[in-house]
């Protein structure tokens, strides 16, 4: 199609040749990844090299753009252009510092190719599923039940106080009631879920009973393929999509007796938590729409928090379950990279995207990802490892470090008082909450990340994405998306074309650099403990892959402030022990939105 351009200085053939090189040091990721979904990470100084210094590469302008865009098959309009002008002059920066970190010869990229086909793989390792102390609640109604936890349902429900169809009716009025003004609910599966409920029930009347999810409604980002029901990854050109099979995860839950009662809202593509519905509401503020409920699993943490479903499922690439599980105040875990498998999901980044449970307790994410983990045959990247839960709060005897200079609070003093006041509410909750653990007998020491730049290593997140969707980059479709400013996904996909080979490998190098880095520092440590989700940790963590959890720990101005634990690869059972010691120590957790917005 013919764009509206104006008149292009030209450059002739042979000027065009010599300035080559220089748009290959040039290409680059968009200006800024949205914050809705990132942590705001310094840099620190990268590793410096013995070899001199190579002579800076020349800035680049408009004329050098558009006869790259020949080169590339893409054509922008002026507006285009100069949007994605800044981003590719800034992202320069990022190639210089990568350049002058010194990479040994034999250190692969931390990427994976596996030229086999699919295989069946048999779950060996797992081992039965059992849940701490539970403390039933009571209740009159199935209503009074919208907050209880999974391991309350499931004993409920175990032992047929209360049956599947009761919980499901209830959550699907509560999702039909709070839904539209939350923004967080794209489609109600409501014919499957009555069906999935009614199994249930009347599989525990024959004395058969699947395990802790049985029964138990829950809500699907919505990226995850569900056969014959609208998957639609929140963006305007898949909103009619259906896929006719189910992703694994939905399959596994589905075989663990749980019911799917909605495909919940994400950010368009997985970008913030704007999506072709509006931005998705936190219901602890309903009427803020810049952030909303942050992260692309805006939806899974709007409707836990606000009690529409039992448990959600989301996806982290690089802050998409810490943020939005963060600021709704909900209980988040993103596994090890490579846990569960992706197959059915919409991928956005092929060596960083995670699959993990956003509850409203530690235990409920626990038997999620117990129900979900394990190798499918179909995703080659997941591991075997397996995941045997331990709901032992005795954590004496665990390594347990803290990045203190964080808990301190920002480097750089806020410049009102406001700020200076909110500043100090979070260190004060902080403060409390390291004082708690330790009450709990964590011995917590203080230490500090990695001296590496991951800063520099972030645009593999945009050039993978900007790959899976560069079909409808180079087709305008992605012109569809609500969000066309510079640092949302149209301008990032398109300045990420110009990103070469060359860069996106040595990048990658050096990630097997920070990998190693962080493997000496978690040999030392079980568990690190951070403030989420604006630590410089999130970044790191989640190039290498490494497991979090992430849960409430205080208010400020209303808002939920939450603590994160990380833990080593594969090793999601001890950051998971020592955030239910925490949580078993306060009450954050148990406090919840008032809900009186909704006959506003």
């Amino acid at each position: 199609m013919k764009k509206n351009k104006t008149q292009k200085t030209k450059v002739g053939r042979r000027n065009f040749v010599k300035l080559l090189p220089a748009l290959g040091a040039a290409s680059i990721v968009a200006a800024k990844m949205p914050l809705e979904a990132l942590a705001q990470t310094p840099s620190p100084t990268p590793v410096p090299s013995p070899s001199p210094s190579p002579t800076p590469a020349p800035r680049i302008t408009k004329e050098m753009m558009h006869q790259a865009e020949k080169l590339i098959g893409i054509e922008l309009t002026d507006a285009q252009e100069a949007m994605a002008l800044g981003g590719v002059n800034r992202n320069l920066d990022a190639y210089e510092a990568n350049r002058k970190i010194d990479i040994p010869l034999d250190t692969e990229p931390a990427i994976s190719f596996h030229p086999m086909p699919a295989r069946k793989e048999l779950y060996t390792a797992k081992t039965k599923f059992r849940f701490g102390k539970v403390e039933l609640p009571q209740f009159k109604t199935a209503e009074d039940l919208a907050f209880a936890t999974v391991p309350q349902l499931a004993e409920l429900i175990r032992t047929r106080k209360i049956s599947s169809t009761e919980l499901t009716k209830m959550y699907l009025a509560r999702l039909k009631t709070y839904g539209p003004k939350l923004l967080c609910v794209v489609t109600l599966t409501e014919d499957l879920a009555l069906k999935q409920a009614a199994a249930a029930d009347a599989e525990l009347k024959r004395g058969k009973y699947r395990g802790p999810l049985h029964g138990i409604p829950w809500g699907a980002k919505d990226l995850f393929a569900t056969k014959g029901i609208k998957t639609t990854w929140g963006a305007e050109p898949y909103r009619d999509q259906v896929i006719d099979y189910d992703s694994t995860v939905v399959e596994r839950l589905t075989e663990a007796g749980a019911v799917l009662v909605a495909k919940l809202s994400m950010g368009a593509l997985a970008q913030g938590a704007r999506w072709f519905g509006g931005v998705t509401r936190n219901p602890w503020q309903i009427d803020e729409a810049q952030t909303g409920s942050s992260g692309s699993s805006a939806g899974p943490g709007s409707a836990t928090a606000a009690g529409l479903v039992g448990f959600s499922i989301g996806t982290e690439t690089l802050g998409s379950i810490v943020s939005p599980s963060s600021r709704c105040g909900v209980t988040g875990l993103r596994p090890t990279y490579g846990r569960v498998s992706r197959y059915g999901a919409m991928g956005l980044s092929w060596t960083m995207d995670k699959i993990g449970p956003m509850c409203r307790g530690v235990e409920d994410c626990a038997a999620a990802l117990h129900a979900i983990y394990g190798p499918d045959g179909k995703d080659i990247t997941v591991g075997d490892a397996p995941f045997n839960w331990n709901p032992d709060t005795n954590i004496s005897t665990l390594r347990i470090g803290y990045l203190k200079t964080e808990f301190d609070g920002p480097t750089t003093p806020p410049t009102n008082e406001p700020q200076r006041t909110q500043a100090e509410q979070r260190r004060t909750i902080y403060k409390t909450a390291l004082e708690v653990l330790e009450k709990a007998g964590a011995k917590l020491t203080p230490i500090e990340l990695p001296k590496f730049s991951a800063a520099t290593l972030r645009f593999i997140l945009s050039a993978e994405a900007a790959t899976a969707f560069d079909d409808i980059t180079r087709d305008g479709r992605i012109n569809q998306l609500s969000g066309q400013s510079p640092g949302d996904w149209p301008n990032t996909f398109r300045t990420s074309r110009f990103i070469p080979a060359v860069e996106y490998l040595r990048a990658q190098r050096a990630r097997t650099l920070l990998m190693r880095e962080m493997e000496k520092l978690m040999s030392q440590w079980d568990v690190f403990v951070s403030p989420a989700p604006g630590s410089a940790s999130l970044l790191v963590t989640n190039l290498t892959g490494h497991p979090a959890v992430v849960l409430p720990c205080g208010f400020v101005n209303n808002l939920p402030v939450a603590i994160m634990f990380t833990g080593g690869v594969y090793d999601e059972v001890s950051p998971l022990r020592v955030a239910l010691a925490y949580e078993r120590a306060t009450t954050w957790h148990t406090m919840h939105p008032k809900m009186d917005w909704a006959t506003d």
